[in-house]
């Protein structure tokens, strides 16, 4: 059907398979899903024709926005996508001006039809779709990094060499893997390079206790991952009798001391990013939307929803790069917040939650936990991480962790910690038993921490009393399982499905290569790896 859209990069795809109706799960439109395969398609062609040139600032910088453009629960606006569309039609002419008016049919510059991607040989289309996605991943990342005045020359060249490799029809299984395995590598730079940028702009994360409680009068909600444009707002609003609370995977921005200073930064509001759509509703506040993770506002909220950076949604008032927030301002004193004191529990009713247990603060005890693990006072370490999402089935991590026994430590990260981060643990050999690192911009961070504990212990990563338990939902896990990857760290159980995009070969693959496992039941999962 001409409305139709073939879409299955992430976790919540219809039918485990791949959203092919009038709109995804997401609540993109096949329209809207079209005109981001023609944006991947022009970048592919961008690339092609960047082939063998100095790469340009300019190109640099709408690769990757075009790629986080097209992650999932970021831009519904047709009109935005576009706008980036005809930049990359006018950056490949200025790369190759002669193109455009050649009637030889080469194919070296030509944009590239995506349909041809998801028709493949189902081997071919899977390497492919984790180059796409995990470049997609990478690029939130690059974005996050690239606003804060850093960027990396080898990363920015993996995206042309990715979706160069993406539109390439003469490759093999065999020359894809690399190239996949390559991803892994180079996000592992990214996302030290994000760090780095991180801690230079806002200092070294360290533990916070955070409120979720919502005091009287006006305020702002900030929900996405963006620091800088936290930090920005926190700048325009001091002083104007606004407070301003986290959402989402924004709440490890109270463990920067840079913007922790801030006495109008309050605490965190709402749960988990998918239940939005029923803890914004009626909400007395405007929301400012800075990454992904937007679901299609309800009416009951819509008036109050903004949007800024690549987030973008049809009918919302968007931030341009200016960054002036005097809308968002104005409508938090119009609305002018509850009328008392409110308290949104998190999901298993705690009041509170804590952050910041950065690697910094991490690697501070470690010699508390090898010595607690010699005196078997410690018998396992958990990473329970990762995306949230809506599907039925996730109930299973925060089983996991309520059914994890006393001797053994939960760290967490990004916002699949939101099915259990209120839950009070106790303490472990001085210690609270649930530690969160942050984002899953943060995962570097965890991947340090795994690393100087082997070294403390005098045996690699994989003999490490350590296991991963990971959930997903979009592109960005994707990008960090290709690093834990390349890292060779292997035992890894993923949930709540396997990717669609993952054919039986490549699955088979992956499990013989890094005996990636499917998550099961909390209880046969913990009696396997505690055996």
């Amino acid at each position: 059907m001409e409305h139709n859209m073939f879409c299955f990069q992430c976790e919540q795809t219809a039918g485990c398979s791949g959203c092919m109706g009038k709109a995804g799960v997401c609540g993109k439109t096949a329209a809207t899903a079209r005109i981001q395969d023609e944006l991947t398609g022009a970048l592919i062609g961008l690339a092609r024709a960047a082939e063998g040139k100095e790469h340009s600032k300019e190109a640099d910088h709408l690769i990757v926005k075009g790629l986080f453009a097209t992650l999932t629960n970021v831009s519904f606006d047709d009109n935005a996508l576009n706008e980036l569309l005809e930049e990359a039609g006018r950056l490949k002419d200025s790369l190759s001006p002669l193109c455009s008016s050649c009637t030889s049919e080469c194919g070296k510059t030509e944009d590239f039809d995506l349909n041809r991607l998801w028709t493949d040989n189902e081997d071919i289309r899977s390497l492919k779709s984790l180059i796409l996605f995990g470049m997609r991943g990478m690029a939130a990342y690059a974005y996050h990094a690239m606003v804060l005045g850093h960027e990396d020359r080898g990363v920015m060249d993996y995206f042309y060499k990715g979706l160069f490799a993406v539109g390439y029809d003469s490759y093999t299984i065999q020359d894809l893997l690399p190239i996949v395995m390559e991803l892994g590598a180079v996000n592992l730079d990214c996302m030290a390079l994000l760090d780095k940028a991180n801690r230079q702009a806002f200092g070294i994360p360290a533990p916070a206790q955070v409120s979720l409680a919502v005091e009287k009068g006006p305020f702002i909600v900030i929900s996405g991952h963006d620091l800088h444009d936290l930090k920005l707002l926190l700048e325009q609003t001091e002083g104007k009798g606004i407070n301003i609370y986290t959402h989402g995977e924004m709440l490890p921005a109270h463990a920067y001391p840079e913007l922790r200073k801030y006495g109008h930064l309050k605490g965190n509001f709402g749960t988990a990013w998918q239940n939005q759509q029923k803890e914004f509703a009626d909400l007395p506040a405007p929301v400012l939307f800075t990454t992904n993770c937007l679901m299609p506002p309800k009416p009951s909220y819509s008036d109050r929803v903004f949007t800024t950076a690549v987030v973008s949604f049809p009918g919302m008032v968007h931030i341009d790069d200016h960054k002036d927030f005097s809308p968002v301002i104005g409508k938090a004193l119009e609305l002018g917040g509850y009328k008392e004191d409110v308290t949104i529990p998190g999901i298993n009713g705690g009041t509170s939650v804590t952050t910041g247990f950065g690697r910094e603060a991490v690697l501070a005890a470690a010699g508390t936990v090898v010595e607690a693990v010699n005196q078997k006072a410690l018998r396992h370490i958990f990473l329970v991480g990762g995306c949230d999402g809506a599907r039925p089935g996730r109930n299973y991590y925060t089983d996991f962790v309520k059914q994890a026994p006393e001797d053994t430590l939960i760290l967490t990260l990004a916002c699949g910690k939101y099915r259990f981060n209120d839950l009070e643990l106790g303490t472990l050999a001085g210690l609270p038993r649930l530690l969160d690192m942050g984002q899953c911009n943060d995962a570097f961070g965890a991947i340090q921490v795994a690393v100087a504990l082997s070294e403390a212990f005098g045996c690699s990563v994989n003999d490490l009393p350590l296991t991963l338990v990971l959930s997903w939902y979009e592109q960005k896990a994707v990008c960090i399982l290709l690093s834990l990857l390349h890292l060779g760290i292997k035992n890894i159980y993923l949930g709540p499905t396997l990717p669609a995009f993952l054919s039986p070969a490549i699955l088979d693959y992956l499990v013989e290569q890094f005996d990636i496992r499917p998550i099961s039941t909390p209880g046969k999962d913990l009696a396997t790896i505690l055996a």
